[in-house]
């Protein structure tokens, strides 16, 4: 089960889609992808606000996923059998 949930992906965005960054189940950063505009030295701090608020998108949109995906799995009962 553990390895199913692991293989869920979410992207989560910020700054009008010019900074994305790639989740998986396990909350691991797997791609993080920066329009050019946001690497002038002049939107640094833009950019690292940018980088919390996709990864804050990502997170909430994973968890909507894990959630169905557990569910699909057969929600919290399938839980019971995780330690046998």
């Amino acid at each position: 089960m553990e390895s199913e949930l692991g293989q869920v992906k979410s992207e989560g965005s910020a700054a009008w889609g010019k900074v994305k960054m790639m989740l998986d189940g396990n909350r691991n950063i797997l791609s993080v992808s920066i329009d050019d505009e946001m690497l002038k030295p002049s939107e640094k701090e833009k950019l690292c606000a940018a980088l919390v608020e996709a990864h804050k998108d990502a997170l909430k949109k994973m968890q909507f996923a894990l959630a169905k995906k557990l569910q699909e799995m057969g929600g919290l009962d399938a839980l019971k059998n995780l330690g046998s």
